[in-house]
């Protein structure tokens, strides 16, 4: 075979290869974070009957009119008091911010830990 045809050939066959579609990203805005942030938070600690959040109760906010989603976790018996833990994201990409006293207790580093995994995509409980 001659070098033009050695050329020909290999071009025909790339030609006939498919491309492998690009990988699915994630939306790193703050509503899409906050979303997987409140749909493994309420699964993990809430609804897995997770003994550390049994006194607590998850309050998602995430219709944000002022482009702040968030969710906050208040007293089970008392939603209405002044929130325990606040998770909070606003921006593209999103810049998170999580306060309140009960980052200071036991639980703290546990909860600090999970939500960086699920705003970053990461799934499951730990």
């Amino acid at each position: 075979m001659t070098t033009a045809g050695s050329v020909a050939l290999l071009g025909l066959v790339a030609g006939c290869q498919t491309k492998a579609p690009p990988a699915p990203t994630r939306d790193t805005a703050a509503l899409p974070t906050m979303e997987r942030v409140a749909l493994g938070a309420n699964a993990c600690w809430f609804k897995s009957g997770d003994a550390a959040f049994k006194a607590y109760r998850l309050a998602p906010e995430l219709n944000s009119f002022s482009g702040r989603p968030r969710i906050l976790i208040v007293k089970r018996n008392s939603p209405e008091s002044r929130p325990l833990a606040v998770v909070q994201a606003e921006g593209h990409p999103a810049r998170l911010q999580a306060f309140g006293p009960l980052f200071s207790e036991a639980v703290g580093s546990r909860m600090t830990t999970d939500i960086k995994r699920w705003a970053s995509g990461g799934t499951g409980c730990r």
